[in-house]
């Protein structure tokens, strides 16, 4: 029975090791790693969606080429160059062609862990194509396979006061009659921003159109993994969508134009998804068809309205909502349902979200992740006390009645069916269970594999320190302190417990602290803390375990011998 005790827990150890790997493998493997510098140079015509009713082409417009681009106001200086925006949370430029998002800084988040530049998620240059579109297009559209439509505006910089609660940003468009006015709306300690279309018709004939929001990408790395080490593991970059009737749904990149996403829905979302951040169009008054494509090294992802009619003398307006910015749930979860479910816990994920609200909770009164960590630590192994307390008594035991089970062997080594039998009389005597040593282990893996994802996938723990060398418990340990700590109270563990009889396994199983302090050199920081606290606070409950049972077969000797 000791044999199949010490099996098991290399068992249950290796396959936390297993799991860990394989489901970085699943879902982040495939995520884009190209070096080279991206094109920037693809056509205008490709960055447009098709129309409903089209065979992937833009219908012909009415009228000459020429004037589908062309303003009402001659374009001047100012409109030739980017609109700054600068919010409590926002540093943005809006390209007047198109009224593109193509730079968006998160000034709440750094780039890097000792940078005081802010963390740019989205961005057009020589380095990373990552940007917001969103257009009219159709019969009457101003965006067009041979051209986006150039808005005027008022102003190059705007910039929202301390104590203002919104700022808007109106872009103009005028041809034939027809007023454009796009607006982007920006809220105080929000992210979201809201995009809306007024279109206002005081020509002669009907305007026909439609409104597509999308999100480009190439397939350049994640800006988001460049502070977490080289041997750190990739998170999940790729596309994503949800609708409430099926929340939340990945969209890999090498998927992006096989016809997966098909879908229709007036409260969905689609958005790209990356280590920490997401970036997600949703419609607002209108039932967006979803639709995803890959063009050379291109991906986009997004929605089409459904066509609207505005009818001489008539308007309309058409909205949307861009979430651009961290993945905090509290936040996502009322922009759209399943958008907070891109903080993916994976298939622990019940037990996930339980850790995190408790180290939300706690981290609320200690102001500080580490302890955070280390006060969760306790209480789960307060939560597993009694079960924990079942099965160090039982090891305890073992180690007590080693000798007799040794004399056991030496009396009858050849005569296997006997000295089983004399095995399991000592153990009912006694009051042993030998597989009993196998529960704080196999408890603690479900518990561990979710931390992980906790780690991994919460923005909260990015860059947040604990003391001394440990600034940042999402990343891996830079001098390898806490693995080798842990290392060293896992051998000290193990000289607590019974020592298996067979020479080939107690050399197996000295080797383990070596083989899991190396496995664990490259995990987050806070990681390790965790597994190192949890084997202190082990290692003394099974040393006052130990001592309480050596007292107790002291007591038994004393009065046998009497």
């Amino acid at each position: 029975m000791q044999k199949i005790f010490r099996v098991m827990i290399i068992i249950a150890m290796l396959i936390t090791a297993y799991l860990l790997i394989l489901a970085w493998r699943d879902d982040y493997a495939d995520a884009p790693a190209v070096d080279a510098v991206p094109e920037t140079t693809a056509s205008v015509g490709a960055d447009i969606p098709s129309t409903t009713g089209a065979a992937g082409d833009i219908p012909a417009q009415t009228q000459p080429v020429g004037n589908d681009i062309v303003t009402a106001t001659p374009a001047s200086a100012q409109d030739t160059g980017l609109i700054t925006v600068t919010t409590d949370r926002y540093d943005i430029k809006i390209s007047p062609e198109g009224g593109d998002i193509v730079y968006a800084a998160l000034k709440q988040y750094n780039a890097t862990l000792n940078s005081e530049k802010p963390f740019v998620l989205l961005e057009n240059n020589s380095n990373r194509v990552y940007v917001a579109q969103s257009g009219l297009i159709g019969p009457n559209g101003i965006d067009t396979a041979d051209g986006r439509a150039i808005y005027s505006h008022t102003a190059n910089n705007y910039v929202m006061e301390e104590g203002q609660q919104t700022l808007s940003v109106p872009l103009t468009y005028k041809k034939d009659g027809v007023t454009v006015t796009k607006t982007f709306t920006f809220t105080a300690n929000k992210y979201p921003i809201d995009i809306s279309y007024k279109i206002q018709n005081a020509s002669t004939n009907a305007w026909q159109g439609q409104m597509f929001a999308q999100l480009k990408r190439d397939d350049s790395k994640d800006p988001g993994m460049s502070d977490k080490g080289a041997l750190s593991m990739a998170t999940y970059l790729g596309g994503a969508w949800g609708t409430p009737e099926d929340p939340y749904n990945k969209l890999k990149f090498k998927n992006f134009s096989d016809g997966e996403l098909n879908t229709t829905s007036d409260k969905g979302w689609v958005g790209i998804v990356q280590h920490y951040f997401v970036s997600a169009w949703t419609p607002e008054n209108f039932t967006g068809k979803f639709f995803s494509r890959e063009t050379g090294n291109d991906y986009f992802i997004g929605f089409n309205s459904q066509p609207v009619n505005v009818a001489p003398n008539k308007q309309i307006t058409l909205n949307a909502t861009l979430y651009a910015g961290p993945k905090v749930q509290s936040e996502l979860k009322d922009v759209a349902v399943g958008l907070n479910k891109t903080v993916d816990y994976g298939l622990l994920w019940p037990i996930s979200k339980v850790l995190f609200a408790i180290l939300e909770g706690v981290h609320k009164v200690v102001g500080n992740w580490g302890w955070s960590i280390i006060i969760l630590t306790i209480l789960v192994k307060i939560a597993l006390m009694w079960f924990s307390n079942k099965s160090y008594y039982s090891m305890a035991k073992m180690r007590a009645i080693a000798p007799r089970l040794k004399t056991l062997k030496e009396e009858h080594g050849d005569d296997r069916m006997k000295m089983s039998q004399e095995m399991m009389a000592i153990y009912k005597e006694e009051k042993v269970n030998p597989m009993a040593g196998c529960l704080p282990i196999l408890m603690q893996m479900p518990i561990f594999l979710a931390l992980y994802w906790v780690l991994v996938e919460s923005v909260e723990l990015r860059h947040a320190p604990w003391i001394l060398w440990i600034q940042d418990l999402s990343a891996m340990d830079p001098w390898f302190i806490l693995p080798l700590l842990m290392g060293a109270s896992m051998f000290v563990q193990q000289q607590l417990n019974p020592q298996p009889a067979d020479p080939m396994q107690a050399k197996v199983m000295k080797f383990l602290p070596i083989i899991f302090t190396a496995f664990m050199l490259f995990f987050p920081a806070g990681l390790v803390l965790y597994w190192t606290v949890n084997n202190l606070f082990s290692m003394t409950q099974q040393y006052i375990v130990n001592k309480k049972v050596e007292e107790e077969q002291k007591r038994r000797t004393v009065k046998v011998l009497d």
